[in-house]
């Protein structure tokens, strides 16, 4: 089992608090060759994040995109920590399949959990879900290209 701290995340990948939308996380480097891969990452909802003075006032949620948002950056630490990105940077091409089945509140603790389900040169499907105590909020499908720095 690969092990990441933070530390470890922001080495793999470019972002930085305030969008890092992970704390921790975690990969099993002991699958076979042509199997799913997967990592499982961790996130706590900090109450006083700016985002909930506006969404809602009085009732605070995190927005859907951020709970997709965590999703892709799963994404992006697992195409970096097992190499098989070709040296730029993964970008989101496609989403399909999104549901949101609960609400996530301040304070909550995100499960992330994301599965490599298919690689093909320049590109690589994925599927993603956020679950909270165990129960589902999130899921989609999503496919990354890989942007060269200088393209960005």
């Amino acid at each position: 089992m690969i092990i990441l701290s933070l530390k470890e995340i922001e080495r793999l990948i470019p972002h930085r608090p305030p969008f890092l939308w992970l704390d921790e996380a975690s990969i099993d480097d002991e699958a076979e060759p042509g199997e799913e891969r997967t990592i499982l990452a961790g996130k706590r909802i900090d109450a006083d994040l700016p985002l909930f003075e506006g969404h809602y006032p009085g009732a605070p949620l995190l927005p859907g995109v951020i709970q997709l948002e965590m999703c892709y950056q799963a994404g992006a630490v697992l195409i970096a920590a097992l190499g098989q990105g070709g040296g730029g940077l993964p970008v989101i091409a496609r989403t399909d399949g999104v549901k949101f089945k609960r609400m996530i509140r301040p304070g909550d603790t995100c499960q992330v959990e994301v599965t490599i389900k298919d690689r093909l040169p320049g590109a690589v499907y994925l599927t993603g879900k956020v679950s909270v105590g165990g129960k589902l909020a999130c899921r989609c499908d999503f496919t990354t290209a890989e942007a060269q720095p200088g393209a960005l």
